[in-house]
């Protein structure tokens, strides 16, 4: 046979054992990827095409089948489905960069402090800060409209208390809101002393000053959405559930989206009131590549350090004190019947130990023989032991960790030794309910989700305390606290289909970290930051 001849059929042997290779738009190789799958495997290696997953296993397989312009050596670092915040205040949060900061204050002096700072660089017209927390002062009492009137008598205050179920406002606020002591109320308090408001509203009075707050312009709502969506991306954040909306918010989140403005995933629960029942119920769930509207955001109750969540007995501290029902049994009930009619979920905020009992028992009651709804509790704080139970009925658990390892300074003094047992009892959750959805509340918390996972795998601080951990019974291990923070958080939303876990066909958001996260020290868990986000495929950080 000539040369050529035999070059000729070499060749042609070569190409007919060598593969067509699948192009694609990005292949990542050398990586240490956590799918999250139902056997929480590991895999080296995956390829990308149009956002979503198309093949994941070893470097061999990917690089053999798979070929991109796109080809990212990851060097041996670590790779995590996109986080998942179960509970948050997404665009709350947004508009909280906009106003004063009063998380870590140490006092009242500090708070007026802050204020002053921000009145001086802003020059506002109406004051609003948030983040206060008198459990972290030396003098461990509410502030009143006093503290307030002497420094700002001429310009209304209203400053948030950090679980947003309380605040303090001057006299200014007050009596613009037209509040005074004849004002009538249920569902909370406003505080007396010498027969006039000192100040202090708690739950549902909020409202009367949030209705004197000026709205804020477009423009600022934007900008709320887009900074908030910034900070997200910064730590690895590619879903946020945000835990009640009005419409308005929701429709504007869908035309940035639909804009390219704003790509972050939102799973947004609708304020349940009975005008957006009835606009929503018309409407259907509305579901996009980026939007999920499925639920609806019920109010049971207050939260505990300001005294507001609703007891069966009386606060330990305060024992003729027992907190209070967002509204009457009757309404939550009638609420609860009609999405239960129809395909929408209910995700109910209920924090103390009675207003569990009161929307578990209506829970029961209104999803006999439906199957498959989802029903949440948000917070899911204090329980009796007999309440636990209610879980078994595929009712999930959406709880925040940080609010133990937060709260912990002086639960203890709110509840007593007996009630605290069965709070902030996420493992005993996890057990009854088979799977459970971690959030973190932001900004009630910090938005630093990590916090989270710390909190529920060592039950301390970002301080590293208590030293053997805040009732460690309840302590979840990473494994629980990943799949919480991602595929059980993307169940809970009826979107495990498409996120949650990195497999093949569901979208590519993932988060890239250079520390082991199933394995690094636990104390340095709370310093850890992702390198990159990623999200549909494409970097967003």
């Amino acid at each position: 046979m000539k040369p050529i001849v035999l070059l000729l059929a070499l060749f042609l042997l070569i190409s007919c054992n060598q593969k067509n290779k699948i192009s694609v738009d990005t292949i990542i190789t050398n990586a240490t990827i956590y799918t999250v799958n139902k056997t929480f495997g590991t895999a080296s290696a995956m390829a990308i095409n149009e956002g979503k997953i198309v093949a994941i296993g070893t470097n061999d397989e990917i690089t053999s089948n798979y070929e991109s312009k796109n080809t990212i050596e990851a060097k041996g670092k670590f790779i995590y489905p996109g986080l998942i915040d179960a509970h948050c205040h997404f665009y709350g949060f947004g508009l909280s960069l906009q106003e004063v900061d009063l998380r870590g204050t140490k006092s009242m002096a500090e708070v007026i402090a802050r204020i002053k700072t921000f009145q001086k660089e802003k020059n506002p017209t109406f004051i609003v800060g948030n983040g206060w927390d008198q459990n972290d002062w030396d003098v461990k009492k509410f502030p009143t409209k006093a503290d307030l009137d002497a420094h700002f008598p001429n310009i209304p205050v209203v400053l948030n208390r950090v679980d947003f179920h309380a605040m303090i406002v001057n006299s200014k606020a007050l009596k613009l809101a037209g509040i005074t002591k004849d004002t009538k109320t249920t569902g909370g308090r406003i505080e007396m002393a010498n027969d006039e408001p000192t100040g202090i509203l708690v739950d549902n009075p909020m409202n009367l000053i949030y209705k004197i707050i000026p709205k804020p312009s477009r423009k600022t709502q934007i900008s709320a959405l887009l900074d908030a969506e910034k900070v997200m991306y910064d730590y690895g954040l590619t879903t946020v559930n945000d835990a009640g909306l009005d419409p308005d918010i929701i429709n504007l989140i869908d035309s940035l989206q639909k804009a390219k403005a704003m790509k972050l995933n939102v799973y947004a629960m609708i304020t349940a009131n009975q005008k957006n029942i009835d606009l929503y119920l018309k409407k259907g769930i509305y579901k996009t590549d980026n939007l999920d509207v499925r639920s609806f955001k019920m109010y049971g109750d207050g939260a505990l350090g300001s005294r507001g969540a609703c007891l069966h007995k009386g606060y330990s501290d305060m024992p003729k004190q027992f907190g209070a029902l967002g509204a009457p049994i009757s309404e939550f009930k009638s609420i609860a019947q009609q999405i239960a009619a129809s395909d929408f979920q209910l995700n109910s905020h209920a924090i103390g130990d009675s207003a569990n009992t009161v929307l578990l028992k209506i829970y029961k009651e209104v999803l006999a023989g439906k199957k498959d709804r989802r029903w949440k509790i948000e917070h899911a704080q204090v329980l009796r032991e007999e309440d636990f139970d209610y879980f078994k009925l595929g009712i999930i658990p959406s709880v925040q960790p940080t609010h133990a390892t937060s709260d912990m300074y002086w639960a203890g003094e709110r509840l007593g030794k007996d009630r605290l047992k069965n709070a902030y009892a996420y493992k005993k959750l996890l057990q009854k309910a088979g799977i459970i959805a971690l959030g973190t509340d932001f900004p009630v918390e910090e938005v630093n989700p990590m916090l989270t996972f710390h909190a529920a795998v060592a039950r301390k601080d970002s301080k590293n305390y208590p030293k053997d951990g805040f009732q460690m019974e309840n302590a979840l291990t990473r494994e629980e606290t990943l799949r919480g923070m991602t595929i059980w958080a993307a169940y809970s939303n009826f979107e495990e289909k498409e996120k949650g876990s990195l497999e093949v066909g569901k979208w590519a958001d993932f988060v890239i970290y250079n520390q082991d996260l199933m394995k690094v020290n636990e104390n340095q868990i709370v310093k850890m930051k992702p390198l990159h986000t990623y999200l549909k495929g494409k970097i967003v950080k």
